[in-house]
């Protein structure tokens, strides 16, 4: 009988300690973000998950037990390197902007994200992990601008290329007759959280404004009678026909911008854009004659087409702020000075953004 019953507290023994052995084997020894519905967040180890509650053990607290039911989300976090004070520094749809210009790394398939600023609204739509497709404008619809870019990763997954345009309208604002276009190319050095961007490029923009057609142009009169019988002319000004000016501004542009993630909700960075070249312009001078005692005689020339080298120079320091990775609130204070024909023009331009995923 005693051997007996040491055989079955034998059998017992083991059993529980296979259990227990079984259950260290399936605790996942891997960090993970569990985000609970009111928007705390935990970096921890899950050492149990039923269906109704999980056991997690925190560097900071400890082991807490968290109700499935206020479970937002778990992210498996794959390199540890983002964990920065306690603080998870998580990727976000709006890493691949800046202010104004973009980076090489892609935008992940499906986090298309919109942008709002004080200006206007913008929409970007991730395609496909290369390619995505967007259009930009103000608030009121014009002018209206296209854009894509098509990312080239390489080995190195912190050296990336992209090529990128954008073509844009004036719009309704001028019957459609003003239009530019930007293309360029950008190699990006680092991460999502914290890279450094160096884009060339070309630009183009022809306003569209309308200049008179050079010619003579007589305008016509009209007799007028009084009331005692007397008759007296008026001469008329001539309508003189216009045609859209085809100056076209051209220039190459060079921009360094980078960001640096600072904690788990905050950013910097940095933007920037230069471009120069020439302008070439044409005047128009008009001569005129009569309209008192003869009729009206303009004459319109066109003068000898001029070239002018013109700058423009825009810096543009801000901050992210990004408490999950739906939304982001952005400010920036920027500077452009202008050169062109001996004079020098800089102003401010503060802009603030609001970054919406979708």
């Amino acid at each position: 009988m005693k051997n007996f019953i040491v055989s079955i507290f034998a059998i017992v023994l083991i059993s529980v300690s296979s259990q227990i052995h079984a259950q260290v084997k399936a605790s996942d020894s891997t960090f993970r973000l569990i985000e609970k519905n009111d928007g705390t967040k935990y970096i921890a180890i899950i050492l149990s998950d039923d269906a109704r509650e999980l056991l997690i053990e925190t560097e900071t607290i400890g082991k807490i037990y968290i109700p499935k039911s206020e479970v937002k989300r778990i992210t498996l976090i794959e390199n540890q390197d983002e964990i920065k004070n306690g603080e998870l520094l998580e990727e976000s749809p709006f890493s691949t902007r800046y202010a104004f210009t973009n980076n090489a790394l892609p935008i992940k398939r499906n986090d298309h994200y919109a942008m709002v600023n004080l200006f206007g609204p913008e929409a970007h739509f991730a395609v496909n992990d290369r390619l995505n497709l967007g259009v930009m404008s103000t608030w009121i619809g014009s002018p209206l601008v296209a854009v894509g870019k098509y990312t080239i990763p390489t080995a190195n997954k912190k050296v990336n290329f992209s090529i990128a345009s954008m073509f844009g309208t004036t719009g309704y604002l001028n019957g459609f007759k003003g239009f530019g276009g930007l293309h360029w190319g950008t190699v990006t050095f680092g991460d999502r959280k914290n890279n450094i961007s160096f884009s060339a490029g070309f630009g183009y923009i022809r306003p569209g404004t309308s200049q008179e057609i050079p010619g003579v142009y007589i305008g016509d009169s009209t007799i007028y009678s009084s009331a005692d019988g007397t008759d007296y002319v008026n001469y008329n000004y001539p309508n003189i026909p216009s045609q859209v000016n085809d100056d076209l501004l051209k220039s190459p542009i060079i921009s360094v911008a980078g960001i640096f993630q600072i904690t788990s909700s905050a950013s910097i960075f940095f933007d920037s854009m230069f471009a120069f070249g020439e302008v070439e312009r044409s005047d128009i001078d008009r001569n005129y004659e009569g309209g008192i005692n003869s009729p009206y005689i303009i004459s319109v020339t066109e003068n000898q087409l001029v070239s002018e080298p013109f700058a423009a120079l825009y810096l543009m320091p801000g901050m992210r702020f990004q408490k999950n990775e739906d939304r982001a609130f952005q400010i920036a204070v920027a500077g452009v000075s202008v050169w062109e024909s001996g004079y020098n023009t800089t102003f401010p331009l503060p802009i603030l953004s609001w970054f919406f995923k979708f």
